[in-house]
């Protein structure tokens, strides 16, 4: 008997067999892939390829359409604008106005307004009557269908007509092949 309390007793104290330690997963965390990059949609003017817009899409005075083009001197992609003026035929470049977006001193980005209501109220402009360019830094107004001329006898288009910027935005040359209208270079 004393040999059968024995043995259970050894049973019951005997060491069990630890099961195997599960690992805890390690918090993940989810990084939702990034937002696709919109300057990816609009057109990049190459030297092989300069082409913008056609035609058929800015045949409305006023019309408007961003684009990048290349810096041939610091190698950066420029964000550009090209706008349909309501003078000029549209199968000529003079039919249309390209300048940089980039304030041409500062960082700051022009915008193109179409709504006279804001630029009389945002900028203080009371005498607008059709579409213009803004620095909304300094509140600078450039008139599209106005040209400047700046030291060295050369003609911008986009004087200012109101505020304190130095000068027009920077150029764009365009020009028209056909149907297709192309970047060429930048001021």
């Amino acid at each position: 008997m004393l040999l059968v309390v024995f043995l259970g007793a050894r049973w019951a104290l005997r060491p069990k067999h630890a099961a195997p330690q599960s690992v805890e997963q390690q918090p993940q965390i989810e990084v939702p892939s990034p937002a696709p990059d919109p300057s990816t949609l609009l057109p990049h003017a190459t030297d092989a390829d300069p082409g913008i817009a056609s035609v058929a899409e800015m045949a409305k005075p006023w019309s408007s359409k961003e684009f990048f083009i290349r810096n041939r001197l610091s190698g950066e992609n420029m964000s550009g604008l090209l706008v349909r003026l309501p003078t000029g035929s549209p199968s000529q470049s003079t039919g249309y106005w390209a300048f940089a977006q980039k304030a041409p001193f500062g960082d700051c980005q022009l915008e193109y307004v179409t709504d006279l209501s804001k630029l009389r109220n945002d900028y203080g402009f009371r005498a607008a009557r059709h579409p213009m360019v803004g620095n909304p830094c300094s509140r600078t107004v450039y008139d599209p269908l106005k040209l400047s001329n700046l030291p060295g006898s050369v003609w911008a288009r986009g004087a200012i007509v109101q505020g304190s910027d130095l000068r027009p935005p920077l150029g764009i040359e365009i020009k028209v092949e056909g149907k297709k209208i192309l970047a060429v270079r930048a001021e």
